[in-house]
């Protein structure tokens, strides 16, 4: 029998409405305690490794993961060997490859590791990545012919494919092979490819469903590395190099950072600090990122300047800035997309601001729909998604957000919380004819609607996952890993718990009670609403803090209200590095007040 939840520091009801439990339950302290003692780390930190379910013998392995540790053989993933046969005989006959990308990070990353593994071998391959707007996700048979007119003999497509049956078909009728590099569901039919390397295509056992698309592609590339050795060739490329593009699609796709996963981030940061690849190294300057690169850099700062190219200006940017070798194209191509995220961050407030009134209107003063779907005419196709992820956040329920064309079509994202699976949704809803495209992943899909077709989507979405979402929303126990005060919150502990990180998706980071202290000096920072303020203790330390998107909030109001009121503070804790300094900050999830 598990036992219950234990209450932390007795708060049975948070400003935001939650519960605060202990994240470890007794066995988990005990295990927490036998792994301190054993390793000889805090035991702070042996509750974060605990707390993410790590046994005492596999605990030494956790804060060392290696990629040799933990890669399986790839020949466990379906149609690997042939796959990998195919793209070595292409290389050691010098064919014409081609490469066929998606245009976000995950699809960016993994084009340019193909790329540049082809490089190696002189092989400079032609790439197309799809203009969202005009041509869609996925192998079009247009773009197959120009590839093939090019000279093509091989297209490879990476983080896309799994349901391009006619393109591919088609490609193939004109004599060139096509190899497929994916991670999508898809509960179809699969194409007619030479060979379909996806860990979640239905008849995969490898268990590998967790990779994003440029986990697969190292995988492929570590098979193509075994195909042309035993071929008897040498002088083959340290694939190690390469873990940097690994590592940055890893945390942007929102993959869980667990196992393999893990490594691929960890490893990936130590090759991205060394700066070898110059358009990284450009578009962390353009982003003007402090300190050295770590996950959040990666998923905030230089993702979605990645992602802007795709989203509002020239999909294919990406891709160009992550295979260039050049310095100054590199600087070139880095300023371009720092712009076009200025850009795209502007036409995202305006359409989130109308998207959250629809919002506010359709639940009203009750509880609304679980799901939300909204269309509008207003809204730029590139940043649908992005809609879908502030209102999924502001409203706690699942969010479709689909950008109408003049004549009625329409092209949205959705995104979703954890135990709604919106991608197996959005697939079903495909299978029963209600809209003409769709997939993606549980926390994430793509949907392409017709003329008529929102009102019966909608309905078919309530009626799907109503009983999933209420079943999510009544999770709304907070779990906290420990507490701490001001005073303790030091430089050196938050560089140990990055021991137990990348944290994300999987492996949720850290969240620290402050027992009563005081928030001093809040006031509104930022064009987001974000509430800056100085976190106080009794005896008097004093710990930089911010609450992000706060103003207007339970929280921001708190903040900006109370600040000599005494309050049980929950957070997370961070290194800030400011003109070369570095400092801890504390970024607020919650409050409440103590009892008594």
């Amino acid at each position: 029998m598990l036992d219950a939840p234990r209450p932390f520091l007795d708060v049975s009801r948070s400003l935001t409405g939650r519960a605060w439990t202990d994240r470890l339950d007794f066995a988990g302290t005990r295990t927490a305690t036998a792994i301190s003692q054993r390793t000889g780390i805090s035991e702070i930190l042996a509750r974060i490794l605990a707390g993410r379910g790590v046994g005492i013998e596999e605990a030494d392995t956790y804060l060392e993961p290696t990629i040799r540790g933990l890669m399986p053989d790839p020949s466990t993933l379906m149609a690997m060997d042939p796959l990998a046969d195919r793209l070595a005989k292409a290389i050691a006959d010098n064919e014409s490859v081609a490469l066929f990308g998606d245009y976000d990070v995950d699809g960016a990353c993994s084009c340019a590791l193909m790329a540049r593994y082809l490089r190696h071998f002189g092989i400079e391959p032609q790439v197309h990545i799809p203009d969202r707007i005009f041509e869609g996700y996925g192998p079009n048979v247009a773009a197959m012919d120009k590839l093939i007119d090019a000279g093509a003999t091989l297209i490879i497509t990476l983080d896309c494919g799994t349901t391009s049956e006619g393109p591919i078909t088609h490609a193939r009728g004109r004599g060139a092979d096509v190899l497929v590099i994916d991670h999508h569901l898809s509960d179809h039919d699969l194409p007619n490819a030479n060979a379909l390397v996806n860990p979640n295509r239905p008849d995969d056992i490898s268990g590998l469903g967790y990779l994003c698309a440029a986990g697969v592609t190292f995988m492929v590339l570590v098979a193509v590395n075994r195909a042309l050795r035993q071929r008897g060739d040498t002088g083959l490329p340290d694939l190690l190099k390469l873990l940097d593009l690994v590592a940055l699609a890893t945390v942007c796709d929102v993959v869980p950072l667990t196992g393999l996963n893990r490594a691929f981030v960890v490893r990936g940061l130590e090759v991205a600090r060394r700066g070898d690849n110059k358009g990284m190294a450009a578009l962390a300057l353009a982003a003007r990122l402090s300190g050295p690169i770590n996950p959040y850099h990666l998923g905030f700062l230089l993702g979605p300047r990645i992602n802007a190219g795709g989203r509002i200006g020239n999909a294919a940017l990406g891709t160009e800035l992550l295979t260039v070798d050049d310095e100054h194209h590199a600087l070139v191509i880095a300023a371009r997309l720092d712009e076009l995220n200025t850009e795209r961050q502007r036409i995202e407030v305006e359409a989130v601001e109308e998207a959250a009134a629809v919002a506010e209107m359709e639940i009203g003063s009750g509880e609304g729909p679980p799901v939300l779907v909204l269309a509008s005419a207003n809204w730029h196709p590139g940043v649908a998604g992005l809609i879908a992820s502030r209102l999924r956040e502001r409203f706690e329920r699942p969010t479709f957000a689909i950008a109408l064309q003049p004549d009625g079509t329409g092209t949205g994202s959705g995104r979703s919380m954890p135990g709604v699976d919106i991608g197996r949704a959005v697939i079903e809803a495909v299978e029963l004819g209600l809209i003409p495209k769709g997939g993606g992943h549980a926390m994430a899909a793509g949907v392409s609607i017709k003329p008529g077709q929102l009102g019966p989507f909608r309905a078919f979405l309530i009626e799907k996952l109503s009983l999933d979402v209420t079943a999510a929303r009544a999770v709304t126990a907070m779990p906290v890993d420990a507490a701490l005060t001001a005073r303790g919150a030091t430089l050196d502990l938050v560089h140990a718990l990055e021991r137990a990180g990348p944290y994300g998706s999987g492996n949720p980071g850290p969240l620290f009670a402050f027992p009563a202290h005081r928030a001093r000096y809040a006031q509104i920072v930022g064009k987001g609403g974000h509430v800056s303020f100085t976190l106080t203790s009794e005896d008097g330390a004093r710990l930089k803090a911010i609450a992000f998107r706060a103003a207007n909030t339970a929280l921001g109001d708190a903040l900006l209200r109370d600040a000599d009121a005494v309050f049980h503070f929950a957070g997370a804790l961070s290194v800030d590095y400011y003109q070369g300094r570095e400092q801890v900050q504390f970024r607020l999830t919650d409050m409440a007040k103590p009892k008594g």
